[in-house]
């Protein structure tokens, strides 16, 4: 393995995160802040526990998982795409670089931006709340495992994007909706059973049950179920990449 190309691309992308820290750290926690004043404070005054946990715990989980899946999509994906647009993709392309080695340092660096907001995050809310973390290397996993899998998913559609608005599709018109509906506020088992089964159908509905199960040992759906589905969708995002780097597909400007 080329460990100094990994380590330039991992290091320019980290580079451009500090470059641009109000947009990459400040601008979501403060969206989240307003979050968790809004949900916890409004209607956390009247709905006191969900699966007696204090509501105000009960959605950081789901707050964190939020931003974790919106910035680690955007990082990765404006992370190749730019050098697309600039035309510095043939540098990387012609360079003694492979399709490995390149995802390594693009995904590894949105993985890393987005861990590290996902930190953050929870010592901010662990600032004003009391927030018990039952198992914290299995917590650790689940953030370190959905940050990877949705940097591969903002990989994608750095390839897939042909103009900045692309970049920002997926993330605000399918991610963000379905972390949403996903469970992050409320539990599933709190809708009619119609509704839960549609809920199930949801794939982010296992990624938030798994992490809020690392904090409380309660959740949604077993944390077997979700651990698996976890590691599947990043079969799935792998799969795809490979794919991409085999033919060819749209790497060009």
């Amino acid at each position: 393995m080329n460990i100094h190309a990994v380590a330039a691309i991992y290091k320019f992308e980290m580079a451009r995160a500090w470059r641009t820290v109000m947009q990459s750290v400040i601008s979501p926690v403060i969206s989240t802040s307003l979050y968790f004043i809004v949900f916890g404070a409004a209607i956390g005054s009247r709905i006191q526990e969900v699966d007696g946990i204090a509501y105000g715990a009960f959605i950081v989980p789901g707050l964190i998982m939020l931003q974790l899946l919106t910035q680690s999509i955007s990082n990765a994906a404006f992370g190749i795409y730019f050098p697309r647009f600039a035309g510095t993709i043939y540098e990387v392309l012609s360079a003694p670089v492979s399709a490995f080695e390149v995802v390594l340092g693009y995904v590894g660096a949105a993985a890393t931006k987005s861990i590290i907001l996902g930190l953050i995050i929870l010592g901010t809310a662990m600032a004003f709340i009391d927030l018990p973390i039952a198992h914290p290397i299995l917590m650790l996993v689940f953030l370190v495992l959905t940050a990877v899998t949705f940097a591969l998913f903002g990989f994608i559609i750095g390839i897939w994007a042909d103009g900045f608005e692309k970049l920002q599709l997926v993330p605000l018109l399918v991610v963000t909706p379905l972390a949403f509906l996903g469970g992050s506020f409320y539990s599933i088992d709190m809708l009619p059973p119609f509704w839960r089964d549609v809920s199930l159908a949801n794939p982010v509905v296992y990624l938030i049950s798994g992490f809020r199960w690392a904090f409380f040992e309660s959740s949604d759906v077993s944390i077997v179920v979700s651990l698996t589905m976890t590691l599947v969708f990043m079969g799935l995002a792998l799969a795809v990449i490979s794919w991409i780097f085999k033919t060819g597909w749209r790497m060009k400007p």
